[in-house]
């Protein structure tokens, strides 16, 4: 199978190099302006032809991969839809977009789709090695969704499906899980800064219980792996927690620590806690959160 690509960046460009291993001809490589590209193209034979938009009448590969920027995509699709001169499957690599944004391509007959794997590309070199197990969104037409299917297992990954109307929301629990997650863990950093370690001893210290955590989330439920002052219900503790974080640190990262104990007694209503344990935690809460500057 012949595949094109838009947009030769890191994940373009890791793809590229990938999809070749996987036996796909890469075809086209298409860039905005003149680029040196041997850092890719020596990686791959056939070597493709490396182009700008303006030949984009010229593509005759069965698959073309969208992967510019999100804010790029729509342009890509109208300028693809004017000019293509075939009906390739199309599909673009943004997490946020669904494939609507390809709408105008349908008046070609393009069948359309999207692809979006959950892993951190920083290098296309070193990305091509890191789509093996890694899970890929797929949406979009029928027929385009089973052969985007095909193009993640040739990788190596494992794809799943979700509804078109849901990308955005999927988008959004990946940033949640991902740089979220990054946020909450500097957050807990400053409280140790704050303690007088410095930012790297902190990540030290805190990385090994993120890391079993983790390692529990992968065994048992987000409830079963609940630990610490809100699975037991530990009103003092709260308490003291709340006066020293707002005393030492700030009012910011309180908000941010009354906001998820509010998620984790959610989680704790799973457990066997006696209700009016939860219910004073609760209670303590809110009232903080009244105590709070808006």
């Amino acid at each position: 199978m012949k595949i094109s690509i838009i947009g030769t960046g890191r994940l373009g460009g890791a793809l590229a190099i990938a999809l070749e291993r996987g036996n796909y001809q890469i075809d086209n490589l298409f860039v905005r302006s003149d680029r040196d590209l041997s850092e890719i193209t020596d990686r791959i034979s056939p070597t493709p032809k490396v182009l700008t938009t303006e030949y984009f009448g010229e593509i005759n590969s069965e698959v073309i991969l969208i992967t510019t920027q999100d804010s790029e995509i729509e342009k890509v699709a109208e300028n693809l839809s004017n000019n293509i001169r075939s009906e390739p499957f199309v599909f673009h690599t943004s997490g946020s977009l669904s494939s609507e944004i390809l709408q105008k391509l349908k008046k070609s007959d393009c069948k359309i789709g999207s692809i979006h794997p959950l892993v951190s590309i920083s290098d296309p070199v070193l990305g091509a090695e890191r789509f093996t197990d890694v899970f890929f969104c797929v949406e979009g037409d029928r027929e385009a969704v089973k052969i985007a299917e095909k193009i993640v297992q040739d990788l190596g990954g494992k794809p799943f499906s979700i509804k078109t109307e849901f990308k955005t929301l999927y988008h959004a629990s990946a940033v949640t899980a991902c740089g979220h997650l990054v946020a909450l863990l500097d957050v807990a950093f400053e409280m140790l800064i704050h303690c007088g370690l410095d930012e790297e001893r902190s990540k030290e210290v805190l990385l090994p219980l993120v890391e079993s955590t983790i390692s529990n989330l992968k065994k048992q439920t987000p409830s079963e792996a609940l630990t610490g002052t809100f699975a037991r219900a530990d009103s003092e503790t709260l308490e003291r927690h709340i006066k020293v974080i707002k005393k030492d640190v700030s009012e910011e990262v309180l908000k941010v620590y009354l906001q998820l104990g509010g998620r984790s007694l959610h989680l704790a209503e799973e457990q066997v806690i006696a209700t009016e344990k939860l219910e004073k935690m609760r209670k303590i809460i809110s009232l903080a959160k009244k105590n709070l500057k808006c």
